[in-house]
């Protein structure tokens, strides 16, 4: 089948079709090109989609990468920014394999297609100039033959008139033959004409727009050919990335197999232990005794030797047993409420919860007679240490050894700090390694450098590792002491702290407690480590007297009367307004002073505080 022979007389419609196709191929090449910018755009979109769920560096979502689901959640990040690649890889391929190429057949079919239809056209122009001059032959002809015929009858009719001259009758006959000879030429070239146009139309319908239509067919069929291609390669380009997409949905699925919840609950475990024993259970206190209950059991009051004191008023005894401190400031330190505080009352009333919070029950003792056991036992400076590391982690200085930390985090912090000092240390050895090759080339080739210039750097380097050596041996000793003190897991022995105190454990020096917690949860050294030294009230008042009071960081409204019997609180009545001088840090306890020499702990939930943003010292705790 051919365009020639079948659409011999379809120029137009041949004309307008191959031009419909250019233009199917043109809006081919516009849908790939959109797809192509689909693709880069999804893949944009993909990248800056991991990139914001990304872990960031020195974040706290940098430690929670430990857990194994963080980190299947991370590999699935990962893998989709390679799926991102994959689209972009499509988004390329398209482009030079389809867009580029078929761009270029459009700008050859549309020359291509004009060079034919120009050719058409000029053999349409030729044929068209034959059949004019084929009809100007024609009409000639008939012209010529008209006239002949004219002039014969008017020769005829001079002729049969026997009144016309003879001259006249001749003067006729001589104009027909003239007509006659002119219209047989007319006829030769009439038939000649006619003759090279049915050649000429033969050629024209046979053999020239045939072939034209043939070159147009072609064209046609080529371009319907390069499109299916493109298409073929449309779906292969696509194809080719599907195993790549499918190894990244693989490595999804294997991050989501290696999620272990268990090795999660044990990574949390590591985290947040702190090593410490859960706390024994506590006596029953019997209030139905006929003894009556000071303010505390060790308030600074000498119960036992002066007598009653008015409960409702704690920490206002007259007798001076502390000639070195004031009483408040180191019954804060010594005996911040370490149990959790009452919840409010359910209305407001004229009294507060009965007692108020009670403390652990223990053997005890007036604080004055655990004052002199504390004077006379040999740890003293470790409880003065506590004292002081517990203010200093107050007003937010951060200790070298960790002791604010628990001893299971603080024993993981050492390591980690030790570990980090090897690292920086094997640095060290190994850029001295590389100098001191350095030194032996150049002093065995002077002319390749000054071996002097390299003996300075390695001493620099030999005091860096010496110093960091003397690190690592102040961490390690720490993390000795820290691992000597963690329990055995199968000792059935309790820890002695300073918030609990089993049943059955033998009384033990109240300095001690005080040193395993402070008021606010530092921990200190062992109490092997230290070295007996005896103290003087003169050297303690040397230490703490020229501390300064807490700053006032706002104030306070009491929303219910609190009586404060135990040690370290204080009492306050219905609307009083008192001054705060320390958060609470989330146990439930606010700090507050009544005036310069009355400070202790309330509930929280029964004060209403108003803090001040701008006062030196304000914290916040979380």
């Amino acid at each position: 089948m051919s365009w020639g022979t079948e659409l011999w007389d379809q120029f137009d419609n041949l004309e307008k079709h191959t031009q419909w196709g250019i233009e199917v191929l043109e809006k081919y090449i516009k849908f790939v090109k959109e797809r192509t910018e689909i693709e880069i755009n999804y893949a944009k979109q993909l990248r800056n989609l991991s990139k914001k769920y990304q872990t960031k560096k020195n974040s706290k979502e940098e430690e929670e990468s430990k857990y194994t689901s963080c980190k299947a959640f991370q590999n699935t990040l990962n893998e989709m920014n390679d799926y991102a690649g994959q689209h972009e890889v499509i988004s390329e391929n398209m482009t030079s394999q389809i867009m580029v190429d078929l761009t270029r057949c459009v700008q050859e079919f549309k020359q291509e297609r004009k060079s034919h239809f120009h050719e058409g056209r000029k053999a349409q122009q030729h044929i068209e100039t034959c059949w004019k001059q084929l009809e100007a032959s024609k009409r000639r002809f008939e012209r010529d033959c008209k006239e002949a015929d004219r002039a014969q009858q008017y020769f005829e009719k001079m002729d049969a008139d026997i009144n016309v001259t003879k001259a006249d009758v001749e003067k006729a006959r001589q104009q027909a033959q003239i007509r006659h000879q002119m219209a047989d030429d007319s006829k030769g070239d009439y038939s000649s004409v006619l003759l090279k146009f049915n050649r000429e139309q033969h050629e024209h319908y046979h053999t020239h727009i045939p072939a034209i239509f043939q070159k147009l067919q072609d064209m046609e069929e080529k371009r319907i050919a390069r499109m299916g291609e493109s298409l073929k390669t449309y779906a292969d380009i696509d194809r080719r990335v599907i195993p790549i997409i499918g190894k990244c949905l693989d490595g999804i699925t294997k991050s989501a197999e290696s999620i272990n919840e268990k090795q999660d609950s044990q990574t949390v475990i590591e985290a947040f232990k702190s090593g410490f024993e859960p706390p024994g259970d506590i006596d029953f206190e019997d209030f139905t005794q006929s003894i009556k209950r000071t303010v505390s059991d060790t308030s600074l009051t000498n119960t036992r030797s002066e007598g009653k004191t008015d409960p409702k008023v704690p920490g206002k005894s007259r007798g001076k047993l502390w000639p070195f401190i004031k009483k408040n400031k180191l019954m804060s330190l010594l005996t911040s409420p370490h149990q959790p505080p009452p919840p409010p009352p359910a209305s407001a009333s004229t009294c507060a919860v009965p007692n108020g919070p009670q403390s652990p029950k223990q053997q005890k003792e007036p604080l004055s007679h655990r004052f002199n056991d504390f004077m006379t036992s040999k740890p003293k400076i470790h409880c003065f240490r506590s004292l002081k590391r517990g203010l200093s982690l107050k007003l937010g200085a951060t200790p070298e050894d960790f002791s604010n930390l628990p001893p299971e985090q603080r024993r993981k912090k050492l390591q980690q700090k030790v570990d980090e000092l090897n690292k920086d240390i094997q640095k060290e050895i190994d850029q001295r390694d590389a100098l001191t090759k350095m030194k032996d080339v150049y002093m065995k080739n002077p002319q390749m450098g000054d071996a002097a210039s390299v003996t300075q750097k390695l001493v620099e380097i030999g005091n860096n590792i010496e110093k960091l050596r003397v690190e690592v041996h102040k961490f390690e000793s720490w993390l000795a002491e820290v691992e000597g003190r963690l329990p055995v897991r199968n000792d059935n022995s309790r820890r002695q702290s300073g918030l609990y105190e089993t049943q059955n454990a033998a009384p033990v020096n109240n300095c001690v407690q005080d040193r395993e917690s402070s008021p606010d949860g530092s921990y200190t050294e062992d109490q092997s480590q230290e070295t007996e030294v005896k103290v003087t009230p003169t050297e303690f008042d040397d230490d703490f007297d020229d501390e300064e009071p807490l700053p006032t960081i706002g104030t306070c409204k009491a929303l219910y009367p609190f009586d404060g019997e135990n040690e370290g609180t204080i009492s306050v009545t219905e609307g009083e307004v008192l001054n705060v001088i320390e958060e609470d840090k989330g146990d439930g306890w606010t700090r507050i002073r009544r005036n310069e020499d009355e400070e202790g702990y309330v509930p929280t939930s029964y004060i209403e505080v108003y803090l001040d943003k701008n006062a030196k010292g304000a914290k916040t705790y979380i």
